[in-house]
């Protein structure tokens, strides 16, 4: 046997280090991540749309607070359910038969959480309570192809004639006429700019109870249209219309932008 290697400790020394060295098989071993530490959840266990989540919050506030009157929005359900009633109308008839559809009311046909998501602007808490930038996307999509086609379907002044360069100055030389290109002269950015113009939509929102349960925080609360509450209730009406879309097709999303936006604007 090779000799035992000399210790550089005193028999005492090492008798107390070794009581006091922790045992492999009762120490305790921290597994490793790399998420934050969980933190419990409220007790009303309330949904995000409700509260800001509060891993979210901050500590304390950086900034003062700025001199003007306190900023409030709805927080009840009963004028929530009365704007989709009111915004949808008849038009929910489309969703008639489909799968947990037991009521075509506007109340009915979007769950709790997408109704309230969807008049959340991504001013409103800073954003952490979600909000509808997404579904107004999709809706603005839906709304401006229903703009087209009625535009289509309107009748024009003249129809649309092309001619060659040497029988510019010959007025009764023309090379093609069609009647399926008439109406086209109408797919403009500017008429199309003039339909759906926020000033319109935002009185059209107003008209159906929009700007009563908006969620957003202005930057002025004492000048309102300086701080852009028309592009957030035409933004707000966009994505109604794609909420629609998203949680009971395109059919109901299409009829309800011919039906309570197009319509209340003079196309059909």
């Amino acid at each position: 046997m090779p000799p035992a290697r000399a210790s550089s400790l005193c028999a005492s020394c090492a008798t107390a280090l070794h009581s006091q060295a922790p045992s492999t098989s009762h120490a305790r071993l921290r597994p490793f991540t790399t998420s934050a530490p969980h933190q419990s959840a409220p007790a009303q266990d309330q949904p995000r749309w409700k509260q800001t989540p509060p891993a979210m919050k901050m500590a304390f506030r950086l900034r003062p607070r700025p001199n003007q009157p306190e900023w409030k929005v709805n927080d009840q359900q009963a004028p929530l359910d009365e704007m989709y009633d009111s915004f949808v109308g008849h038009a929910g008839e489309a969703a008639q038969g489909q799968t947990g559809v037991e009521s075509t009311k506007g109340r009915d046909l979007l769950p709790e959480e997408v109704k309230w998501l969807a008049i959340t602007h991504k001013s409103f808490d800073h954003g952490r309570r979600g909000f509808n930038d997404r579904l107004a996307f999709l809706g603005k999509r839906i709304v401006y192809l229903q703009t087209s086609l009625a535009l289509l379907r309107s009748p024009t002044a003249a129809p649309q004639v092309f001619t060659t360069k040497k029988a510019r100055h010959n007025e009764n030389t023309n090379i093609f006429h069609h009647p399926a290109l008439f109406g086209t002269e109408n797919l403009t950015s500017f008429s199309k700019a003039q339909v759906l113009s926020p000033t319109r939509l935002a009185r059209l929102a107003q008209s159906y109870g929009v700007d009563r349960v908006v969620r957003w925080k202005p930057k002025k609360a004492e000048n309102l249209k300086g701080s852009g509450v028309e592009t957030v209730l035409a933004h707000t009406v966009y994505s109604i219309i794609g909420a629609l879309a998203m949680q009971r097709g395109g059919e109901v999303a299409a009829r309800t932008a011919r039906e309570r936006i197009l319509q209340p604007l003079g196309l059909r």
